[in-house]
């Protein structure tokens, strides 16, 4: 099956983008969507920079739409699209439809907004990585997760959940608000303006850290024998203190997680979509025609998707 559809072609180097209108036919492994929604995002950026590999290049590493015909997906599924080198080593989903190999197509969960889903993906996969692959949560255990208020926090404790953690703590700042936490942890435990954990806090068998500083060594003193801190961020100060004592006593693991050096899993999109499905999420995102594109570029605050349904 083939089709024809609109396209915005990158020529050279830069942000000046062509609409052209193409025909489009997948091959054997591969998948023809019509796109709805792409992101505009760092990696977008730096491949209109310069970085395409041909000329004309259609640019967009990650967008959802609706299958139209596929070998894995039936028609009519509504999908995420991101990896196997879209819109990175070859073209991309800026356009009315894209043709993409088959393992860059995810199913996108019947309870997610196509918009917000592509707003949280980022940090998703972020939390993905930190619960999934870094610390490696099992079933049955208990977990904490610190700065729990934050979007990165909950998107971590949904996906601990999700894990199988049979617990969740969370740990919060003295002045935080945790409502938004409602039904996501089982507890909710505060540490004070130096960063030191309550006694409340009980044994562990992984943590989940993004704010680091005094919060992690305070952590790791609540950590089972054979535990794991998973670090995410130093919100609360880039330097701690390890008692070396206990974490070769109790054998424990600090495990520092970096996106960038962690090769994702190919089912790690549609596992971490899947993570965050249950969970009811906001996300500010916004919406501009697709042929507005340049206008958006440069914008580095805030979080922006294409309509591609205009084009």
């Amino acid at each position: 099956m083939s089709t024809r559809g609109t396209v915005l072609h990158s020529h050279g180097p830069g942000q000046q983008l062509k609409a052209d209108e193409l025909e489009f036919v997948a091959g054997p492994g591969e998948t023809l969507v019509e796109m709805r929604l792409a992101g505009v995002t760092a990696q977008d950026r730096s491949t209109l920079a310069g970085k395409q590999p041909s000329m004309p290049f259609v640019p967009g590493s990650e967008g959802t739409g609706v299958v139209v015909t596929s070998s894995s997906l039936e028609p009519g599924t509504s999908v995420v699209v991101r990896g196997e080198g879209v819109g990175v080593t070859r073209s991309g989903v800026w356009g009315r439809y894209a043709v993409v190999p088959d393992a860059a197509v995810h199913r996108l969960p019947s309870s997610l907004e196509p918009g917000v889903a592509l707003a949280l993906l980022t940090q998703a996969l972020t939390a993905h990585t930190a619960v999934r692959r870094v610390a490696q949560v099992l079933t049955g255990e208990t977990v904490v997760v610190t700065g729990v208020t934050s979007l990165v926090g909950r998107l971590c404790a949904v996906a601990a959940r999700s894990a199988g953690a049979a617990r969740v703590i969370g740990l919060v700042g003295l002045d935080d608000f945790a409502d938004a936490t409602a039904g996501l942890v089982d507890q909710i435990v505060r540490v004070d303006g130096l960063g030191q954990v309550g006694r409340e806090l009980p044994w562990c068998d992984a943590a989940i850290d993004t704010l680091g500083g005094p919060v992690t060594s305070g952590v790791l003193g609540h950590l089972a024998p054979g535990g794991r801190i998973a670090l995410l961020g130093y919100k609360a100060g880039e330097f701690t203190t390890l008692d070396l004592h206990q974490l070769i006593g109790r054998d424990l693991r600090v495990l520092p997680v970096n996106v960038q050096r962690t090769t994702p899993a190919a089912d790690a999109v549609g596992q971490a979509l899947a993570d965050i499905a249950p969970a009811s999420w906001r996300a500010d995102y916004d919406v501009v025609p697709a042929d507005r594109v340049a206008d958006v570029l440069d914008r580095q605050a805030g979080r922006v998707l294409l309509d591609l349904s205009v084009l």
